[in-house]
Order: C-alpha cells, then structure tokens, then sequence
C-alpha cells in the first residue's frame, strides 16, 4: 500500500480579496477498509498558511474536511504561492482510533515507515485580484501564462471580460489572447459604450489589434471613432487594416463636430494618412459642423504638403464656411503665405491669362503665383495664352520661366494650341524660344504639327531648325 487517504482535488485554489483573510476547503477521504488513519497537513509556507485542524482521524472508508487559510495581504503573494506553495498530507495508521494533540506531535514527530507522504497539493491564488495583478505587473512575473492559466479560473464570464479591458491596455497581446480564450466576450464596451478595438489603437500596438479583430471583434461607426484615431496618430498601417478587416465605412463616419477621420488626418498635417484614407474612399468634400472641408483644416494650420494633396483630389477650396471664408481665406488670416499661390493666386493667374490681363498677370506673379501651375484640364497659364493668341501675355509667362513644351491632360503643347487656333505670333514666340513641333505627351505623340499653313504669314518665318526638329 502507499497512501492510506486520497485528496478530492489536485490543487487547492484560494480566492484572493485584498486585506481579507482567505479560505479554501477541500476532503481527504480514508482508504482504509477497517483501520483509522491519523492525518498531519503542513504546507511549505507556515508564516502564510495555516489549517482549521493540522491534526484530525479519519474511520475507515470515511471522509473529512479541512479548511485552508491565509493570512490577509494587500495584493497577492504570487512569488511564493503559485510555484512553491504546497500542502503536504502525512498519514498513519491508528489502532486504538483515537488520540489527542501530543499524541499526533510523537506520531508524526519520528520519522519512520509507519508515517505515509499521502500528497502534496498545490497552493493557488486565483480571482479577478490576481488577474489584475498579472496583468499590471506582466513585465516582472516569470511563467506569466502558467500563473495567468490558474488565476482565470477564479472568475466569472463578466470578470474575464473586464479583465480583457485592462490587458489591451497593457500592450501584450498574448494575455489578451489567453483572458479571450477563457470566454471573455470581445465585442464588451468599454466606459463610454466604444468597441473594445478604440482601447487596442490607443496602445499603438499592430498585434493587438489582429487579436482583436481575429476573434471577432468588431466595431460601430454610429459610436466609435477608431478610424479618427488611427488617422491622428498617422499610423498608415492601422488604417490599412481596418480597411482589409471591416470595410471602408468608417472612412467617412464623422465624429460630433461633424469631422471625418480626413479632418483630423488634414488638420494634423498627416499627409500619409491622409492618401491613404482616400484611396480607401474618403469624400474630400464633407463639410463639418463648422462648413470646413479638409482643405479648409490644413489651410488654417498651414500644412502646405496636405493642402497640395487635397487639391489634386478635390475642389473645394471653391468651398465657402458658414462665415463665408474659403481655404484661402483662412490661410492669409493665419499668415501661412506659401499656401496662396496654390489656394488662389495660381486660379487668379489662370484668369488672367484667359483675359489677356498683362499687369494681373505681373501682379500676381509677383505675389507668388506658380508660373507652370495646371488647371483640371492640365492647362498651363500659357496655354491659354497660345489659345487666346495674346503674344504680351505669353512674352510676360516666358519671361517668368513658362514651360514653352507643357504638354496638357490630352498631349497638347502650348504650340499646338496657338497652330490649331491660327494664332501666328504667338506661335513664332513659341518657336523662337524653342517649343518642338513634335512633344510628346504623356499619352504618345499627337500627329507632327503642320508649320505650312503659316509659311506665307508675315509674322512667321519658318526656320531650319524647325523643319529639321519635325523629320525628328
């Protein structure tokens, strides 16, 4: 025979309260058919553990139960309890069936054949306390998932869940995987009623977030504002994600100012995030609650590289607030200068141009206006100028470093525009400052333009080097 009793559990678990004393019960039962086993428990940590009975007798085949307890801490002793902590059951047979405590002293004071080493049963701490506690001191607790493992199974469905809230915030993804595979609900709110992902962003963590998401996490446009927060901390990635896993309907959700995640993205001057929430489909156009567009946001903090990006994609620096500025507006009462040109002088530049206004051109040129600027067709200002055969604007835009070859959205040049409309001077202005009859576009050449039709005007003398560049 080598025990005399058997234990009714492998591990005695102890719910932890802070600054209570903490009890646990389990059974030992007599194996014996006919004789009384006197039993001694002792654990490995006396100064924390202690028993209702260290000493009792069990009849045969009877059993009995004991009462574990610990002293009152104001946090758990995990150093000790979850490797070390063991009680130990001792045992010997009783013939007379009974004795009293200096009985049990002699028997179990003399080592010998006559005492059995019955069990050693692990010592546990576990409860929504302990989980807490692991998870706020993750980065010192060695064999965290062992004692992470033991510890859930203290706590109710409701308590691994609120657990889940705090582990996001921790930035481990492997105690969020473990508090999620013991059933706490990943779609639970956190205090203001937002998807749990709202948290996972916060903490800059990628893998977080595919943890979440992975287990089903998902979130809701009418109250979170995770993509607002992902597009303020400029992290690309996170958007992509977002994108990949839950659609972009969160591109345009807007928070209670009425802002779009672009909003933030523009006002904070996140160009990257800002590409790439549109070409996830954000509206450049949406108008918060203020009647600002993105464009309106960038240009009043002055980010001239989000303000470029913004005009390429939209229109709306055309756009009016309900005080009746435009981008441009804002951007000159808040002295950002260098945003201008782009916000309105180069439109100005263009008008001018199409007018035939030689000192409006000067002016704003002068002012700042971008030369080369394009307009949505890819017109240059001397393009218009070619067309309109205004040889005095188009002498003041190359004399400003015009390109004489720009070659518009359908591979027209300058050139071909003052041939096409019979405008002779202003092609030989053209020619003379080197325009070909042959640019190309970015869609190929157009057919090789025709000088002949001009050979005889007396403005025009067709030279060589003209000839020559054709047969090219």
């Amino acid at each position: 025979m080598d025990r005399l009793v058997k234990p009714d559990v492998k591990e005695v678990e102890l719910s932890f309260k802070s600054g209570q004393t903490c009890s646990t019960v389990f059974r030992l039962t007599n194996l014996m058919h006919t004789m009384t086993v006197a039993v001694s428990l002792s654990t490995t940590k006396p100064s924390v553990f202690s028993f209702s009975q260290p000493f009792s007798v069990i009849p045969p085949l009877s059993s009995s139960s004991y009462t574990l307890l610990s002293k009152p801490f104001d946090q758990p002793p995990l150093c000790s309890s979850l490797r070390d902590d063991v009680i130990t059951v001792r045992t010997a047979m009783l013939p007379t069936g009974k004795a009293d405590q200096d009985d049990f002293r002699r028997l179990f004071s003399v080592p010998g054949r006559h005492v059995f080493k019955d069990a050693f049963i692990p010592i546990s701490f576990v409860g929504p306390q302990v989980v807490e506690f692991l998870i706020t001191h993750h980065d010192k607790i060695p064999e965290l998932s062992s004692y992470m493992g033991k510890a859930i199974s203290g706590c109710t469905e409701s308590q691994i869940t609120d657990s889940l809230k705090l582990a996001i915030k921790s930035e481990n993804p492997d105690l969020v995987s473990a508090l999620i595979d013991a059933g706490a609900e990943v779609n639970g709110k956190d205090s203001d009623g937002r998807s749990l992902l709202t948290s996972a962003v916060k903490t800059t963590t990628v893998d977080m977030m595919k943890v979440l998401i992975a287990s089903g996490c998902r979130i809701d446009n009418s109250v979170d504002r995770v993509f607002h927060d992902v597009s303020a901390m400029n992290r690309v990635d996170m958007i992509e994600i977002l994108c990949k896993s839950m659609g972009n309907l969160g591109v345009n959700s807007t928070d209670s100012d009425g802002r779009t995640p672009m909003h933030i993205a523009a006002a904070r001057g996140h160009v990257e995030a800002l590409r790439s929430l549109l070409s996830a489909g954000g509206n450049a156009e949406v108008r918060d609650g203020r009647g600002w567009t993105p464009l309106h946001c960038a240009s009043a903090e002055g980010h001239y590289d989000v303000v470029e990006c913004l005009l390429e994609r939209s229109n709306a620096k055309y756009v009016v607030d309900r005080d009746g500025r435009t981008a441009f507006a804002l951007a000159a009462d808040n002295g950002h200068s260098e945003l201008l040109a782009p916000l309105h002088l180069n439109d100005a530049l263009h008008r001018a141009a199409r007018l035939g206004d030689v000192n409006g051109l000067k002016s704003f040129i002068a002012e700042g206006a971008t030369v080369n600027v394009r307009d949505q067709n890819g017109w240059t200002p001397l393009h218009r100028a070619a067309f309109k055969g205004d040889i005095e604007c188009a002498r003041v835009l190359i004399n400003h470093g015009a390109q004489v070859d720009a070659v518009d959205d359908a591979g027209y040049t300058p050139l071909r525009c003052a041939v096409e409309a019979g405008k002779a001077p202003v092609a030989m202005l053209l020619i003379t400052n080197g325009a070909r009859a042959n640019a190309k576009g970015v869609k190929g050449a157009l057919p090789v333009l025709n000088l002949d039709r001009f050979k005889n005007h007396p403005a025009i003398v067709v030279k060589p080097f003209c000839r020559e560049k054709e047969r090219v």
